[in-house]
């Protein structure tokens, strides 16, 4: 015998989404990296201690990894972010809670890879890159509203890296 089709349930007979914390963080791997190892559950801003969490990472791990490391690295974290921020943005009940930082820290490092300089060009790096992903401009915005997934959360972050990288470019040709 077959069952009968049930209603689907209203939403508030449907579990409460769990707030970021350590607790949600410590539950899951992919919450942990989601969460950037804790950075993201940092407060005020957690894109901007992600990104700062990023910055540390790179620093430690530049003297190790070489251009095909950093590569692996990013694409790696990429693929491996853009599911875990969707698991997490599911028991979150939002698909891009602000405590998801996996896609500033891989956004970041793909900067950092790529611009030229020392820790003041970083630093310039840093803040147009915190720019452009607070301000979102087009078409940042409209990916960041369009892609309500994994990938939509770590492709507006991209979207902010290029941004910056073209920035850098534009500076370095007019003041180098």
């Amino acid at each position: 015998m077959i069952p009968a089709p049930t209603a689907s349930p209203s939403p508030s007979a449907l579990p409460a989404a769990s707030p970021p914390s350590w607790r949600l963080m410590m539950s899951h791997p992919a919450h942990q990296l989601s969460f950037g190892f804790g950075s993201g559950l940092m407060r005020p801003a957690p894109g901007t201690w992600g990104t700062l969490f990023a910055w540390f990472v790179f620093v430690v791990l530049d003297p190790w990894l070489g251009d095909a490391g950093w590569a692996l690295l990013i694409a790696a974290t990429f693929i491996l972010g853009a599911a875990a921020a969707e698991r997490t943005g599911r028991a979150l009940g939002r698909p891009d809670h602000g405590a998801i930082v996996i896609d500033e820290i891989v956004a970041f490092w793909l900067v950092l890879w790529l611009v030229p300089g020392g820790v003041f060009t970083q630093a310039v790096a840093f803040v147009g890159f915190r720019l452009f992903d607070i301000l979102k401009p087009p078409p940042i915005r409209a990916v960041d509203r369009r892609f309500k997934n994994g990938v939509g959360v770590m492709l507006d972050d991209l979207l902010a890296a290029f941004y910056t990288l073209l920035g850098a470019a534009v500076l370095t040709r007019l003041f180098a």
